[in-house]
Protein backbone atom coordinates (compact mmCIF):
# COMPACT_ATOMS: atom_id res chain seq x y z
CA UNK A 1 0.00 0.00 0.00
CA UNK A 2 2.88 2.33 0.44
CA UNK A 3 4.52 1.45 -2.14
CA UNK A 4 1.71 2.33 -4.15
CA UNK A 5 0.99 5.34 -2.71
CA UNK A 6 4.54 6.69 -3.71
CA UNK A 7 4.60 5.30 -6.95
CA UNK A 8 1.26 7.87 -7.62
CA UNK A 9 2.89 10.53 -5.25
CA UNK A 10 5.59 10.11 -7.49
CA UNK A 11 3.95 10.18 -10.83
CA UNK A 12 1.43 13.45 -9.50
CA UNK A 13 5.28 15.24 -8.69
CA UNK A 14 6.76 14.74 -11.90
CA UNK A 15 3.63 15.13 -13.86
CA UNK A 16 3.00 11.49 -15.07
CA UNK A 17 0.76 8.45 -14.75
CA UNK A 18 2.11 5.16 -14.07
CA UNK A 19 3.32 3.09 -17.31
CA UNK A 20 0.30 1.41 -18.59
CA UNK A 21 2.68 -0.52 -21.21
CA UNK A 22 3.09 0.92 -24.82
CA UNK A 23 -1.24 0.64 -24.98
CA UNK A 24 -0.79 4.35 -26.05
CA UNK A 25 1.04 3.59 -29.12
CA UNK A 26 -0.44 0.16 -30.01
CA UNK A 27 -3.76 0.31 -29.59
CA UNK A 28 -5.13 -1.33 -31.95
CA UNK A 29 -2.52 -3.92 -31.92
CA UNK A 30 -3.10 -4.49 -28.10
CA UNK A 31 -6.45 -5.16 -29.07
CA UNK A 32 -5.75 -8.00 -31.75
CA UNK A 33 -3.38 -9.29 -29.55
CA UNK A 34 -6.45 -10.20 -27.07
CA UNK A 35 -7.91 -11.70 -29.75
CA UNK A 36 -5.47 -13.60 -31.20
CA UNK A 37 -3.38 -15.24 -28.47
CA UNK A 38 -6.11 -17.62 -27.92
CA UNK A 39 -5.90 -19.17 -31.95
CA UNK A 40 -2.40 -19.68 -31.27
CA UNK A 41 -2.87 -23.14 -32.34
CA UNK A 42 -3.26 -26.10 -34.95
CA UNK A 43 -1.27 -24.81 -37.90
CA UNK A 44 -0.34 -21.67 -35.83
CA UNK A 45 0.89 -23.64 -32.01
CA UNK A 46 4.55 -21.74 -33.05
CA UNK A 47 3.47 -18.39 -33.50
CA UNK A 48 3.68 -16.33 -29.98
CA UNK A 49 2.08 -12.44 -29.25
CA UNK A 50 4.40 -10.10 -27.52
CA UNK A 51 3.57 -9.13 -23.56
CA UNK A 52 3.39 -6.04 -24.94
CA UNK A 53 3.26 -4.62 -28.32
CA UNK A 54 5.48 -2.37 -29.79
CA UNK A 55 6.25 -0.76 -33.12
CA UNK A 56 7.96 -2.37 -35.47
CA UNK A 57 11.39 -1.03 -36.05
CA UNK A 58 11.93 1.09 -39.35
CA UNK A 59 12.71 -1.68 -41.99
CA UNK A 60 13.33 -0.32 -45.89
CA UNK A 61 12.89 -2.72 -48.85
CA UNK A 62 11.91 -2.52 -52.36
CA UNK A 63 9.29 -2.84 -54.13
CA UNK A 64 8.09 -5.11 -57.12
CA UNK A 65 9.31 -2.08 -59.76
CA UNK A 66 12.41 -1.43 -57.36
CA UNK A 67 11.49 1.64 -55.96
CA UNK A 68 12.48 2.18 -52.20
CA UNK A 69 9.28 1.46 -49.95
CA UNK A 70 9.34 0.73 -45.88
CA UNK A 71 6.56 -0.64 -43.31
CA UNK A 72 5.29 3.05 -42.88
CA UNK A 73 4.13 2.70 -46.80
CA UNK A 74 1.57 0.51 -44.86
CA UNK A 75 0.60 2.11 -42.51
CA UNK A 76 -3.55 1.80 -41.62
CA UNK A 77 -3.42 -1.83 -42.67
CA UNK A 78 -2.75 -5.00 -41.16
CA UNK A 79 0.20 -7.01 -42.69
CA UNK A 80 1.53 -10.37 -42.55
CA UNK A 81 5.73 -9.78 -42.83
CA UNK A 82 7.06 -12.89 -44.24
CA UNK A 83 11.10 -12.87 -45.01
CA UNK A 84 11.88 -15.69 -46.97
CA UNK A 85 14.67 -16.43 -49.77
CA UNK A 86 14.96 -18.99 -52.37
CA UNK A 87 17.82 -21.26 -50.79
CA UNK A 88 15.05 -21.59 -47.77
CA UNK A 89 13.68 -24.37 -48.18
CA UNK A 90 11.20 -24.18 -45.81
CA UNK A 91 10.86 -21.34 -47.53
CA UNK A 92 9.71 -21.95 -50.77
CA UNK A 93 6.89 -24.62 -49.10
CA UNK A 94 5.19 -22.29 -47.49
CA UNK A 95 5.42 -19.46 -50.62
CA UNK A 96 1.85 -21.18 -51.82
CA UNK A 97 0.24 -20.97 -48.82
CA UNK A 98 0.90 -17.40 -48.49
CA UNK A 99 -0.19 -16.81 -51.76
CA UNK A 100 -3.47 -17.83 -51.15
CA UNK A 101 -3.76 -16.17 -48.10
CA UNK A 102 -3.50 -12.90 -50.46
CA UNK A 103 -5.54 -14.43 -52.99
CA UNK A 104 -8.15 -15.12 -49.90
CA UNK A 105 -7.68 -11.97 -47.89
CA UNK A 106 -5.91 -9.38 -49.54
CA UNK A 107 -7.51 -6.43 -49.60
CA UNK A 108 -7.83 -2.45 -48.74
CA UNK A 109 -7.71 -3.86 -45.26
CA UNK A 110 -4.95 -6.74 -45.43
CA UNK A 111 -1.75 -7.88 -47.37
CA UNK A 112 1.06 -10.41 -47.51
CA UNK A 113 4.44 -8.33 -47.66
CA UNK A 114 7.24 -11.36 -48.44
CA UNK A 115 10.21 -9.75 -48.64
CA UNK A 116 13.21 -11.84 -50.54
CA UNK A 117 16.13 -11.34 -49.22
CA UNK A 118 18.56 -13.12 -51.52
CA UNK A 119 21.93 -11.28 -52.03
CA UNK A 120 22.71 -12.37 -55.35
CA UNK A 121 21.30 -14.37 -58.14
CA UNK A 122 18.08 -12.31 -57.96
CA UNK A 123 16.92 -13.72 -61.34
CA UNK A 124 16.53 -17.28 -59.12
CA UNK A 125 13.69 -14.89 -57.15
CA UNK A 126 11.65 -14.50 -60.66
CA UNK A 127 12.02 -17.89 -61.96
CA UNK A 128 11.14 -19.47 -58.63
CA UNK A 129 7.79 -16.82 -58.56
CA UNK A 130 6.95 -18.05 -61.83
CA UNK A 131 7.56 -21.78 -61.73
CA UNK A 132 5.76 -21.75 -58.75
CA UNK A 133 2.71 -19.83 -60.10
CA UNK A 134 2.98 -17.15 -57.44
CA UNK A 135 0.04 -15.01 -59.07
CA UNK A 136 -0.92 -12.39 -56.12
CA UNK A 137 2.27 -11.98 -54.04
CA UNK A 138 3.67 -8.67 -54.82
CA UNK A 139 7.80 -9.30 -55.40
CA UNK A 140 9.39 -7.25 -52.42
CA UNK A 141 12.63 -7.76 -51.98
CA UNK A 142 15.84 -6.63 -50.04
CA UNK A 143 18.87 -8.02 -51.96
CA UNK A 144 21.38 -6.35 -48.70
CA UNK A 145 19.42 -8.39 -46.43
CA UNK A 146 19.18 -5.28 -44.47
CA UNK A 147 15.82 -5.84 -43.11
CA UNK A 148 16.37 -9.28 -41.72
CA UNK A 149 19.62 -7.77 -40.07
CA UNK A 150 17.78 -5.01 -38.57
CA UNK A 151 15.30 -7.76 -36.61
CA UNK A 152 17.80 -10.25 -36.12
CA UNK A 153 19.91 -7.26 -34.02
CA UNK A 154 16.14 -6.46 -32.21
CA UNK A 155 16.32 -9.78 -31.19
CA UNK A 156 13.11 -10.70 -33.33
CA UNK A 157 14.49 -13.11 -36.59
CA UNK A 158 16.99 -16.19 -36.06
CA UNK A 159 16.33 -17.66 -39.00
CA UNK A 160 14.14 -18.22 -42.07
CA UNK A 161 11.19 -17.98 -42.79
CA UNK A 162 9.98 -15.38 -40.51
CA UNK A 163 6.59 -14.00 -40.27
CA UNK A 164 5.35 -10.94 -38.49
CA UNK A 165 1.71 -10.16 -38.47
CA UNK A 166 1.72 -6.47 -38.05
CA UNK A 167 -1.38 -4.01 -36.61
CA UNK A 168 -2.39 -1.11 -38.14
CA UNK A 169 -0.46 1.32 -36.02
CA UNK A 170 2.53 -0.64 -37.13
CA UNK A 171 2.59 -2.36 -34.02
CA UNK A 172 3.72 -6.35 -33.74
CA UNK A 173 0.47 -8.41 -32.96
CA UNK A 174 2.41 -11.91 -33.32
CA UNK A 175 5.55 -13.62 -34.46
CA UNK A 176 6.67 -16.81 -35.76
CA UNK A 177 10.02 -18.61 -36.55
CA UNK A 178 9.68 -21.17 -39.65
CA UNK A 179 6.90 -22.16 -41.95
CA UNK A 180 3.01 -22.59 -41.60
CA UNK A 181 0.15 -23.42 -43.69
CA UNK A 182 -0.85 -19.60 -44.17
CA UNK A 183 -3.59 -21.01 -46.27
CA UNK A 184 -5.08 -23.40 -43.25
CA UNK A 185 -8.61 -22.67 -41.38
CA UNK A 186 -6.63 -21.54 -38.36
CA UNK A 187 -4.60 -19.29 -40.33
CA UNK A 188 -7.22 -17.87 -41.80
CA UNK A 189 -8.99 -17.55 -38.28
CA UNK A 190 -6.01 -15.70 -37.17
CA UNK A 191 -6.13 -13.25 -39.60
CA UNK A 192 -9.62 -12.50 -39.79
CA UNK A 193 -9.70 -12.00 -35.68
CA UNK A 194 -6.62 -9.93 -35.82
CA UNK A 195 -8.94 -7.65 -38.90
Amino acid sequence: MLAAMALIGAAVLYGKRPDKGTAGQCPSSVAAIARVGPLEKGELAAASSPKQSMPMPVLDFLDPGGKPASLASFSGRVILLNLWATWCVPCREEMPALDRLQKTLGSRDFEVVAINIDTSRLEKVRDFLRDTKIETLANYSDPKADVFYRLKLAGKAVGLPTTFLIGRDGCEIAAMAGPANWASDDALAFIRTAL
